[in-house]
């Protein structure tokens, strides 16, 4: 018998995503910069670019998926 995840508990696992995003943009900003408003401003620009990357990968992870 194949074990299947259902959706919704599969989801649990990702509520700390965005938690973890934010804590690491922002400990990796405020290591390069002083200013909390530069600190912000990284902050976020690095925090898009993490979910465009993982964003990526979770596109292409789902293509692979459709592949026959």
């Amino acid at each position: 018998m194949e074990q299947v995840i259902i959706p919704i508990i599969a989801s649990g696992y990702y509520w700390h995503l965005p938690f973890l995003i934010l804590v690491i943009s922002l400990v990796y900003s405020a290591t390069r910069h002083d200013d909390w408003r530069i600190i912000s401003i990284e902050a976020y620009r690095w925090g898009m670019r993490m979910l465009s990357f993982l964003g990526m990968i979770g596109i292409f992870l789902y293509l692979v998926t459709l592949i026959p």
